[in-house]
Parts: structure tokens; C-alpha cells; sequence
């Protein structure tokens, strides 16, 4: 009986956009911040219920 092999997956790099991380919301808000190009509250395009519902996600590993 012949033994096959299968390669393993790799995972793919993640891309990267103009501020220089994966994309994400979170990782969006979080480099716009650390370059100082912040909005200010009054003027943000995160509504409080979304940005508190993503702090609830966070650390919990996707099944």
C-alpha cells in the first residue's frame, strides 16, 4: 500500500492595510490612536453599543 502525503495547511499572512496592521476594527481604532490621528468623541463612527459589545468578545476564541 502506497503512503500518501498531504501537505499542511500554512496560514496565510494577514494583509496589511495603509496603517500597517490586519484588518480589523479593533486594530484600526487601536493604530489610528498610537499615530494620533484620533477623532474625537463627538465626531466618532464607532456608536458606543458596537464598541461595547466588541470589548465583551474580546480574548474569546472563535469555535
Amino acid at each position: 500500500m502506497a503512503k500518501t502525503t498531504r501537505k499542511r495547511a500554512t496560514k496565510k499572512p494577514t494583509r496589511k492595510n495603509k496603517l500597517g496592521v490586519a484588518n480589523s476594527l479593533v486594530n484600526n481604532i487601536n493604530a489610528k490612536k498610537r499615530k494620533g490621528k484620533s477623532r474625537p468623541k463627538s465626531k466618532s463612527t464607532v456608536s458606543k453599543k458596537a464598541y461595547r459589545d466588541m470589548q465583551n468578545n474580546w480574548g474569546k476564541a472563535k469555535a
